[in-house]
């Protein structure tokens, strides 16, 4: 006979499983299980199967329960296998082998684990134990508190287990395994900074740092979403020492002597560390195989040969280091770019004007462009895509950094973003600047005369970068945001490079390069009606693609149909976390509550035209303040000036402002230029 706590409550004997009748009569059975060959006090069963007051009559459906529940041990053979269910006064006790019970036994198979000192052993102990649950622990038992406290411990100790059986992976070399394992409890546990450390350590080390990376950014924003909490020493840890592994040319690393080693020998840097540094890299999020990018250039950083160590990666000290000074150049150039975009189509004169800004070395400056406009409309994916095709170009190394300038929370520091640019060239932890001014000094030495790249993503002021540009001529920097930053361009010289929305051929082929192209060929009217919908925004047409790939069954026209309602419209273009109406929340956010309530009065022009006049009748604001207001959304690319005094609102921001209006009530009064929060949706 077999009781199980690890999934659905049952008790099997044999190949049977005994008719253990209503929840209440589960969860008795559970409490005592819980507790076994202790006495349970009747109180304690009473206040853990009522969350509200019990009824008179409670101490009669408990001992009715608990006589049902005796007959039905009793009828499986219960005495053969040394269980009896007593009565103590007012209390009742199961006594029994407690190895009969799962939970017991899970418990016993994780003590004899030893991950560290002994994982070849603690890998199939861990595995027996997590294979003895079949589902969330305590199924079936009803929701009260005492259950729910109960259940969540077992939940702990699982997932304590999942950790111990990734390090164990993990030391014995066998990263991939480690990854497998620890992805899907990550998933599902999101804010358990211990299981996304382990997560992260084994991604980088199977090559795909650029995934681990996105791992911390994604917790790091969870965090402060849901705790308002920054991430604590285990996750910032995890995060530190792969910023410090790259820069001294860390990476996919293999067991030594056979095909399981253990200990410290569990495998010697191999390569470069880079995301498909073997031809490809594997998604985080269980995708199939992407090509690794062209030209990435070199595994070492600047500096001459260095000659082979005897685990075969290159040892010694590039030239221009200054050894022991913790602030000389590492092994290997940091590669912190995130993955390719996925299905990147068009835009070939915008890439081209990238080029020609970004290897232009005839002002002997560094140079500096800045890929702006409106929410959605692929600016990170448009600076991402170059830099992977030119990366090459740049030997040294490629920094990127989310500066969150329009999404959850604050916005990057000019401090933080720094400190990991320094770790990442191998900056040592406590020689790196406390303060910004002293930090961004010494990242400006120290790639003075590099060949460096640095993106600078979702930017939200110009002073906001100016502390991140590095000087040296050589180096090179993109700037992606929502402003046109002209401060940026009147100080530093930067170049605008601008993305409009796309056209019908364009955003047909983006359609069918998501669903297939015969699925857009049988219905091309409809594929254009959808560019038309979507405002010829990427991530509008992605999302609306995603909904038809949810809908296999559906064709192009039908959803070009429901999203003809202008009410359900917003809704329909989002997925999951991502969406029109997510982006837009963040560019509204950063506004002023005058300019916000600007917006929310354009929203009501009858095609999307207007003129100054015409806005300051709408709003009811004066000439001046109007034109002033104008000139700023214009700068956020929520509105187009079209011509002199000819502005435009694309239908999907109005639709926007409309919403906001309807739901606060008070006119679109929703801007507070403070970074309120909302969904993330970055562009």
């Amino acid at each position: 006979m077999e009781f199980s706590l690890l999934g659905p409550i049952a008790v099997t004997t044999g190949s049977m499983e005994l008719s253990l009748g209503p929840a209440k009569r589960r969860s008795v059975l559970a409490l005592l299980l819980l507790q076994p060959n202790t006495t349970v006090p009747l109180e304690q069963l009473i206040d853990s199967l009522w969350e509200d007051e019990p009824p008179e009559h409670a101490r009669t459906v408990v001992q009715g329960h608990v006589s049902r529940l005796r007959a039905t041990l009793a009828e499986g053979g219960a005495e053969a296998y040394g269980i009896e269910l007593t009565t103590h006064g007012s209390a009742y006790l199961l006594r029994l082998p407690e190895e009969l019970i799962d939970a017991h036994r899970f418990g016993e198979l994780v003590a004899l684990a030893r991950p560290e000192a002994a994982p070849a052993d603690a890998v199939p102990l861990l595995r027996e134990a997590l294979g003895l649950w079949r589902g969330p622990a305590l199924t079936g038992t009803v929701t009260s508190p005492p259950f729910a406290a109960a259940a969540h411990a077992l939940e702990e100790r699982r997932l304590t287990a999942v950790e111990a059986l990734g390090r164990a992976h993990g030391t014995l070399g066998e990263h991939e395994q480690a990854a497998a394992i620890l992805y899907s409890a990550a998933v599902n546990h999101p804010l358990r900074e211990g299981l996304i450390a382990g997560l992260m350590r084994a991604l980088f080390r199977t090559g795909r740092q650029s995934d681990a990376l996105e791992w911390f950014h994604r917790t790091r924003r969870l965090l402060n979403e849901e705790l308002g909490v920054d991430p604590g020493e285990r996750l910032r840890g995890a995060y530190e020492e792969i910023l410090r592994a790259e820069a001294a040319g860390g990476g996919r690393t293999k067991p030594t002597g056979g095909a399981r080693a253990t200990g410290a020998a569990a495998g010697g840097t191999a390569g470069d560390g880079r995301a498909g540094a073997s031809g490809e890299s594997r998604s985080a999020t269980g995708g199939g195989p992407r090509p690794a990018p062209g030209g990435t250039g070199a595994a070492n950083a600047r500096g001459g040969d260095a000659a082979p160590g005897a685990d075969g990666t290159r040892t010694g000290t590039p030239d221009g280091a200054r050894a022991g000074s913790g602030s000389g150049r590492a092994g290997a150039a940091p590669r912190l770019l995130p993955r390719p975009p996925a299905r990147f189509l068009g835009r070939e004169d915008q890439l081209t004007a990238l080029t020609a800004v970004l290897t232009d070395r005839a002002t002997g400056e560094s140079p500096l462009a800045v890929v702006a406009g409106p929410a959605g409309v692929g600016k990170t994916a448009c600076a991402v895509q170059w830099a992977h095709l030119h990366a090459g170009a740049f030997p040294d190394g490629q920094l990127f950094a989310d500066l969150r300038g329009f999404g959850e929370g604050d916005e990057a520091s000019p401090a933080e973003i720094l400190r990991d640019f320094l770790l990442a060239l191998g900056t040592p932890p406590e020689r790196v600047p406390g303060s910004a001014q002293a930090a961004s000094a010494l990242f400006r030495s120290l790639v003075a005369e590099r060949r460096l790249l640095v993106v600078l993503d979702n930017a939200r002021s110009s002073a906001q970068v100016r502390p991140l540009l590095p000087g040296g001529p050589r180096c090179a920097t993109v700037v992606t945001s929502r402003s046109r930053l002209d401060g940026l361009v009147a100080t530093d010289c930067a170049r605008p490079v601008g993305l409009q929305t796309l056209g019908h051929e364009e955003g047909a082929a983006l359609l069918g390069a998501m669903l297939g192209p015969d699925r857009v060929a049988e219905d091309p009217a409809a594929a254009r009606e959808l560019v038309d919908l979507c405002d010829g925004l990427p991530l509008a047409l992605r999302a609306a693609a995603a909904q038809l790939t949810a809908r296999p069954r559906w064709r192009l026209a039908r959803l070009a149909a429901a999203l003809r309602d202008e009410r359900r419209r917003l809704a329909l273009l989002s997925a999951e976390d991502t969406g029109i109406a997510a982006a837009l929340r963040m560019s509204v956010a950063r506004l002023s509550a005058d300019d916000a309530q600007l917006l929310s009065a354009l929203a009501t022009s009858a095609d999307g035209h207007l003129n100054a006049s015409l806005a300051a009748a709408l709003a009811g604001y004066d000439p001046e303040r109007t034109q002033d207001g104008l000139d700023r959304l214009a700068e956020m690319h929520l509105v187009d000036e079209e011509a002199t005094d000819v502005y435009t609102i694309s239908t999907l921001t109005q639709l926007f402002a409309r919403d906001e209006r309807g739901e606060s009530g008070d006119g679109g009064k929703r801007g507070t230029g403070d970074g309120s929060k909302g969904s993330d949706g970055r562009g």
